[in-house]
């Protein structure tokens, strides 16, 4: 496994954007022949899911007063906050058959897992679709897509999670919390450092991070490992990235749109999953659909096959008979997303 930091001019780069920019970069330009690990670690940001309406997850207010920054990353799942507090790993990985690896995240955690036991960390569980768990609260969330034939996955360990901040900057969907059996942010989420051996009580976040890649790595000593040093032309590639897409608000914020008719719900295995529509002579004219949901495909394919449709079962079905739903919502089947979708008022022109 090759070794890819934000290091730039000696330097480390902590721009949430551009620490997506990077990982789009070698997703799509970094072929080493073997899977490859990036950790990052940003500025006070909240990371949206792909499918993630933004101006229902946050508080952009709180944002604005605290110089909290925002990035959509392109794989889906939910909205997270990160900080010094926290570091995050990102992996491309190499596999005979990614859809068949695809949405797997206990296999995703097992190394990491692994890695913690032997730092002394017991409870740990893989539960939910894509969470890491700590006796029962969350310590982690991962998410992934397939893009080139590879596994392109990433999470963050929340080793002295921002409690205050992480309650009151998010907002997530409160059917998502009430699924949990919880009442907050605060409440669902644990912390790493309490459950380490003494000898790592007072580890720092980069100290911890060694650690890990270490482990993750097996070397002794990360001067051992194998490493991709960003280039000055990897870097203008990147800077591009980053200013046409992740630091652009079109793309975080802008392409999102208020609609008449809406509906809203959590499905077991799938996430949250939110429908606007605008009816027009009893057949689709426009519809989003947003969600902490996974995808292979992007849903705006799917958006598409639904325009001009007339707002009925047959209909519905006969458009969706060619299309396998679930590479664009995870674990979604043809006939609940159609009952879901009639749940709209139909009595309207």
């Amino acid at each position: 496994m090759y070794l890819i930091e934000p290091i730039r001019n000696g330097e480390w780069v902590y721009d949430q954007g551009t620490a997506m920019a990077i990982q789009a970069y070698i997703r799509d330009e970094v072929f080493l022949g073997e899977d490859i690990i990036f950790p990052y670690l940003v500025n006070p940001s909240i990371q949206l899911g792909v499918n993630q309406n933004a101006y229902e997850e946050v508080n952009q207010p709180f944002m604005d007063e605290n110089d909290i920054g925002l990035v959509r990353r392109d794989t889906g799942g939910g909205a997270i906050y990160l900080d010094d507090r926290n570091m995050s790993y990102c992996y491309l990985i190499s596999t005979d058959n990614a859809n068949d690896v695809y949405g797997n995240f206990k296999k995703l955690y097992d190394p990491i897992i692994r890695v913690l036991k032997n730092m002394g960390v017991e409870g740990l569980e893989q539960k939910g679709r894509n969470d890491l768990t700590l006796n029962g609260r969350k310590i982690s969330g991962a998410a992934m897509t397939v893009v080139h034939g590879r596994i392109y996955a990433g999470y963050s360990l929340l080793i002295d999670p921002n409690y205050e901040v992480m309650d009151i900057a998010l907002n997530p969907n409160s059917k998502k919390i009430s699924s949990h059996g919880v009442k907050s942010v605060r409440s669902r989420v644990g912390t790493l450092r309490d459950a380490l051996d003494d000898k790592y009580k007072d580890i720092t976040v980069w100290e911890f991070s060694d650690e890990i890649l270490k482990e993750l790595l097996e070397v002794d000593d990360l001067d051992q490992a194998k490493r991709y040093e960003l280039t000055e032309e990897d870097w203008a590639a990147i800077d591009k990235i980053a200013a046409d897409h992740y630091n652009n608000w079109d793309w975080n914020y802008g392409h999102f749109r208020e609609f008449e008719y809406q509906v809203d719900e959590r499905f077991e295995g799938v996430g949250t999953l939110h429908i606007g529509l605008e009816i027009k002579h009893a057949r689709i004219d426009d519809i989003q659909i947003n969600g902490d949901f996974f995808s292979v495909e992007p849903k705006e394919k799917l958006e598409e096959v639904f325009k001009g449709v007339r707002l009925d079962k047959t209909a519905l079905h006969q458009v969706l008979d060619e299309v396998d739903v679930s590479q664009y919502i995870n674990n979604m089947d043809q006939d609940t997303l159609i009952n879901f979708i009639l749940e709209i008022p139909q009595d309207k022109d």
